[in-house]
């Protein structure tokens, strides 16, 4: 029994901000000119033009809520506690946000019939949580199963979406609700540490959800057939990304050598999980893959020998909303089912995290209209894990 993706939707908070406006308000907070430079720098090579915040105090004219300054105008940083408690209202709305949008944008499923939620988040913690607030807000059935993944980063809609194909392939009328839900830029520091600045540069808020289940899509709208998933890990790059919780905000190490790292590595580790399916690279037919960053998606595109219009989807999801931790890749999921001019499509997808950890999942598009003739291919089996 096949799991199936009938819907993705996305949400981002009210307050967006363009790169060169950012840039230019956080080196008026930096305290010396080597690290203003560096700012300037870095997010000009960063290949994103607007991001999105929960927060709205970097606003001309907009009254401090967290980001708060001095007399003179020097940033005075927020607590751990103060930005968890932000993260802990502001979660709640945009969450119940997205999951009305959900509903309201399919006709196959209604609220009352999801029977699982499995909600992802790195950026902070509450309990009860956005999952408990959507089966409030909603009218969902008390019932309902809930599941949190937390402190995984980047990747960790692969293990939500693993878990729940497992859910529908163990209960044919089960529905599953996947969230992910980052706020990252509460937990924005400013010092003239590199690691920092590269990751106040790429990180920004946004939240997407999907719906899983085992029935049939509907004929008319396209969707993904979930083939399987595949785990592996990067143990030279261990200490080029991680991160722990400080006193202000969560610590984060950010190697620029990580796009070097997964540029060597990605090729030889894709071609293994690919194999074990049965599959070859060529067989594949579009990427999404998790933008991190521009140079790790120029890394593993030149890793891989794709073509330069092969990760157009996830170059756009950056430009156009940088990365936005575990939410990122269902944008990217989202903007190549927005755009499918074709009836089916063998697609991998694939992310990112500490560790360094990579996610992979091999997903069919299927469910679309257009019947184009197209051969077949074998597929990985849905239980494809590799460790």
């Amino acid at each position: 029994m096949s799991a199936y993706i009938h819907q993705i939707c996305t949400q981002v908070p009210e307050f967006t901000y363009s790169q060169a406006y950012i840039r230019d308000r956080l080196k008026e907070w930096a305290p010396e000119q080597r690290t203003r430079r560096l700012i300037h720098a870095m997010y000009n090579r960063s290949g994103i033009e607007t991001r999105h915040s929960v927060i709205g105090d970097f606003m001309e004219g907009h009254d401090p809520e967290l980001y708060k300054t001095t007399s003179e105008g020097a940033l005075i940083s927020p607590s751990t506690a103060e930005r968890n408690t932000y993260y802990t209202r502001a979660s709640r709305t945009l969450a119940v946000q997205l999951a009305r949008k959900v509903f309201a944008t399919t006709s196959d499923f209604v609220p009352q019939e999801v029977t699982h939620i499995v909600f992802a988040s790195c950026t902070g913690f509450a309990n009860p949580g956005p999952d408990y607030h959507i089966i409030r807000e909603l009218g969902l059935p008390e019932s309902v199963q809930r599941y949190t993944l937390g402190f995984m980063g980047c990747y960790a809609a692969f293990p939500a979406l693993r878990m729940a194909a497992q859910f529908c392939e163990a209960d044919p009328k089960a529905v599953v609700l996947v969230m992910c839900l980052e706020l990252c830029s509460l937990h924005m520091q400013i010092n003239d540490q590199p690691d920092c600045i590269l990751a106040n540069s790429l990180f920004a808020d946004g939240a997407a959800a999907a719906l899983v289940s085992s029935r049939n899509p509907s004929p008319d709208r396209p969707a993904y057939r979930v083939l399987g998933f595949a785990s592996a890990l990067v143990t030279d790059g261990e200490a080029d990304m991680a991160w722990d919780i400080g006193n202000e905000g969560f610590n984060i190490v950010l190697s620029s050598y990580v796009p070097e790292i997964l540029g060597t590595r990605v090729r030889p580790l894709l071609e293994d999980v690919l194999q074990r399916g049965g599959l070859t690279l060529p067989q594949v037919e579009e990427w999404a893959v998790h933008p991190g960053g521009r140079a790790i998606l120029d890394k593993v595109q030149d890793g891989l020998g794709l073509s330069p219009d092969s990760l157009l989807a996830s170059r756009h999801v950056l430009r156009d909303y940088g990365n936005m931790s575990s939410a990122t890749i269902f944008f990217v999921l989202k903007e190549l089912l927005d755009s499918a001019d074709e009836g089916r499509a063998l697609t991998c997808a694939m992310a990112f995290g500490p560790g360094l950890t990579v996610e992979t999942a091999m997903l069919e598009r299927c469910g679309c209209t257009v019947t184009a003739p197209r051969t077949e291919v074998t597929c990985p089996s849905p239980d494809l894990t590799v460790a």
